[in-house]
């Protein structure tokens, strides 16, 4: 073989492939993979909270579980060194974009306090148990400093919870709850320290049967605590310095959580009551305007009943105002994901565009009826129609006892009326009486939000007055002469406005001309008068003529002839 085809051969082989390092990927701070392991990072800092402190209170719990604890210990520090690998690969947001480059993700996690207490919480404190043994956890207490990340968790699972409320109270329960138990801690590590069953405020002496027990000592350490921070009383008098100092502590720490707490419950209860507001109607109003106004009691009873029925079953009345805030885009989709599927159903508004129909869901409101309430009645000018969204409606006759027919769910009527279709008999007037079965909700569109949203929809409009002359005409309701006429007189009525249009141009026109020479002729007069005031300027004034008479010039004898002869031979007049 040449030498040239051996270099041609190397030039031709394919490289070989490198080597790809699999890296972490980057972490939406607002994405739900961050959200769990927030959620995760929940139990370290917990039992770091809650047991670090009891086994350095309570010996007997350490010595009795140490190869327990030194697992839990180096299992929540390994979550814990986890947990700063995570911060390193979360992004964040600059100008509403997520940064995903780990340099300046990591350059900015190093700069802030986050970064120095995360790596102060694993400073490596455990090294000197082999100075004082396994048995001393107050080493563990920098562990403690990760506390953010358990309030950070708190904080993300209220907002996406669907009951905040409820969460709210929880978490405040879990604060009075380890409020408690530190301080209970505390009290038995006094006891220890100024000695069990010194007095009647110490811990009992252990020798007593029943106190020697662990579960004991901690239900006995919890239940003084609690007696002291709710401020019930009925606990021994303190004896020593240390235990004055101690009740007077957890004195003022009863008073400022007694605040928390009311402040915190009327926080919420206040919420759950603006809830309520924002989503059921205030009937305290009524009932007072009904009592004023004398209001007969069966039909108070009738409006109570119809507030009772929406509280109970939780229906919504105000949905355009509960989603008010939302941007325009995203309130059209919340109700398109809830009311698309029946707005659907209607004849008319089928193969309608994606848009028209979004625009028509935002139009949609809710309505509720009470059992042998009507609907509508014959006679009426339609001015709506209606979806049966849940409940039956009766089609009756003027007695309101003989049912024609039932409509249920997905049903709907009035759609007709609505539509200003040429010819219609009915004149846009209700054919049946539609009353309510039982409680039945429906959804209202009225022909001015139709009429809105059509106004730059034509084709639509085309469309939907087709279907509509469709089921005219099958159900024997359509006057074709009478839409023929319509028609003509539409169509005379467009002839006679492009006459008036064409006239009004021509008018218009005319007026233009009229004005043009208008400021024309006032540009020449103005002209004009400012070269007469520039030849006038320089005319003697009476008060010089009568001083040249006095003095003689050009003489008292001198006759309007000879003037007038000086002034034909050329003698220079005023310019």
């Amino acid at each position: 073989m040449s030498q040239d085809t051996k270099v041609k051969t190397t030039e031709s082989s394919p490289p070989a492939p490198s080597k790809t390092r699999k890296s972490l990927p980057v972490l939406d701070p607002s994405g739900d993979y961050y959200y769990w392991w927030l959620n995760t990072m929940v139990f370290p800092v917990m039992y770091n909270l809650i047991i670090l402190v009891c086994r350095s209170c309570f010996p007997d719990l350490q010595h009795g579980y140490l190869v327990a604890w030194l697992v839990l210990d180096y299992t929540s520090d390994l979550l814990y060194l986890l947990d700063i690998v995570v911060r390193f690969h979360t992004g964040f947001l600059e100008q509403g974009i997520l940064v995903v480059d780990k340099g300046r993700i990591s350059s900015r996690y190093v700069r802030t306090w986050s970064f120095l207490l995360d790596l102060a919480s694993l400073m490596p404190t455990d090294v000197v148990y082999l100075r004082l043994g396994p048995h001393t956890p107050t080493l563990r207490l920098n562990r403690f400093l990760r506390a953010p990340r358990l309030f950070e968790a708190f904080d993300r699972t209220e907002t996406r919870t669907a009951y905040p409320n409820a969460f709210r109270i929880a978490k405040l329960m879990f604060y009075i709850f380890v409020v408690i138990h530190w301080n209970s801690c505390l009290y038995f590590a006094l006891s220890l320290y100024l000695g069990f069953g010194r007095d009647a405020w110490v811990y009992p002496d252990p020798a007593q049967p029943g106190f020697e027990r662990l579960r004991r000592q901690y239900l006995y350490s919890f239940y003084f605590s609690t007696l002291i921070l709710t401020t019930v009383g009925d606990t021994p008098p303190p004896a020593r310095e240390e235990e004055y100092l101690f009740m007077v502590g957890d004195f003022l720490l009863a008073v400022m959580g007694f605040a928390t707490i009311m402040g915190s419950m009327s926080s919420v209860i206040y919420n759950m009551n603006t809830a309520d507001a924002a989503f059921y109607p205030d009937h305290g109003l009524v009932k007072k305007y009904m009592k004023l106004q004398h209001v007969n009691r069966k039909l108070e009873q009738r409006v109570i009943d119809w507030y009772q029925h929406l509280q109970i079953n939780k229906k919504i009345t105000n949905e355009i105002a509960i989603l008010l805030h939302l941007p325009e885009r995203l309130r059209a989709e919340v109700a398109v994901s809830v009311h698309l599927s029946t707005l659907s159903q209607v004849q008319i508004f089928q193969n309608c565009e994606a848009s028209l129909l979004e625009e028509l869901v935002l139009k949609l409101q809710p309505q509720t009826y009470s059992p042998g309430e009507y609907v509508c009645r014959k006679g009426d000018i339609g001015r709506e129609m209606y979806i049966i969204r849940e409940g039956q409606l009766a089609v009756v006759a003027d007695d309101g006892i003989t049912q024609y027919a039932v409509l249920g769910a997905g049903l709907y009527f009035g759609e007709i009326s609505i539509i200003n279709i040429k010819g219609n008999m009915s004149g846009n007037r209700r054919t049946a009486n539609i009353k309510s079965i039982g409680y039945s909700d429906l959804f209202c569109l009225s022909k001015e939000d139709l009429q809105e949203v059509l106004s730059e929809y034509p084709q639509a409009q085309t469309v939907m007055e087709e279907k509509g002359r469709e089921i005219l005409l099958k159900m024997n309701k359509l006057d074709m002469n009478a839409e023929a006429a319509e028609i003509a007189l539409q169509e005379a009525t467009e002839s006679r406005l492009r006459g008036l249009d064409q006239q009004l141009d021509d008018l218009q026109t005319k007026f233009a001309r009229l004005l043009a020479e208008l400021e024309s002729s006032a540009l020449k007069i103005a002209y004009r008068v400012e070269r007469l005031e520039w030849q006038t300027r320089e005319w003697p004034m009476p008060e010089d003529l009568a001083g040249a008479d006095d003095k003689g010039e050009p003489g008292e004898g001198t006759s309007k002839d000879e003037e007038g002869r000086a002034t034909q031979e050329g003698t220079p007049g005023p310019e």
